[in-house]
């Protein structure tokens, strides 16, 4: 599956080939993962309308929710202004996280603004 040469002129690819791939709830704006792809997993996520992506560690590509029925339907996909971050909106069934949560943020807040901590009102 060949991706759109004018899509694949605007990525900006690691040195892997690779690109980071945000998941992103279309709805709600919940970030849900993130993932990698290269041209291939681009093109077969833009012919199918599933969100597919280039495994780092088992070195395939694997659709999400193949095999745990977690799909994550694709309704929007955008490149930030550099093509270096593909931005998937789309529409999760199940958790996202392969813990089996709904994203992969959900425990994994390290620091946050609190009351009065913030930059003073103008």
């Amino acid at each position: 599956m060949d991706l759109d040469p004018r899509v694949a002129a605007r990525l900006r690819r690691n040195d892997a080939g690779l690109v980071p791939a945000i998941a992103q709830q279309h709805d709600t704006g919940e970030v849900l993962m993130l993932g990698w792809m290269d041209d291939e997993a681009l093109a077969r996520t833009l012919a199918t309308g599933r969100a597919t992506y280039w495994s780092r560690s088992r070195q395939e590509y694997w659709t999400k929710g193949e095999t745990s029925g977690h799909r994550q339907w694709v309704r929007r996909v955008s490149l930030d202004c550099d093509g270096d971050t593909v931005l998937l909106q789309v529409d999760q069934e199940g958790p996202a996280c392969h813990t089996g949560t709904r994203t992969c943020f959900d425990d994994g807040q390290v620091w946050e603004v609190g009351p009065g901590d913030g930059a003073a009102a103008s």
